[in-house]
């Protein structure tokens, strides 16, 4: 019955047009780290960290 299987690359994507990519080629570890920003420019998470803090926290 090993004829009847479909091969391996066509159920894989068969897969991917029903769910599309779960899992990304490249994850966030093996990418190199975002340059800084220049002038000392905070970023928008450093922002929106900071506007999280708790006004007893100051």
């Amino acid at each position: 019955m090993a004829e009847d299987r479909e091969p391996d690359w066509k159920r894989k994507q068969r897969l991917a047009e029903i769910f599309g990519d779960v899992l990304p080629t490249v994850t966030s570890d093996e990418k190199d780290p975002p340059a800084p920003e220049k002038d000392g420019a905070e970023t928008a998470s450093e922002r929106w960290l900071k506007a999280q803090v708790p006004p007893h926290h100051g």
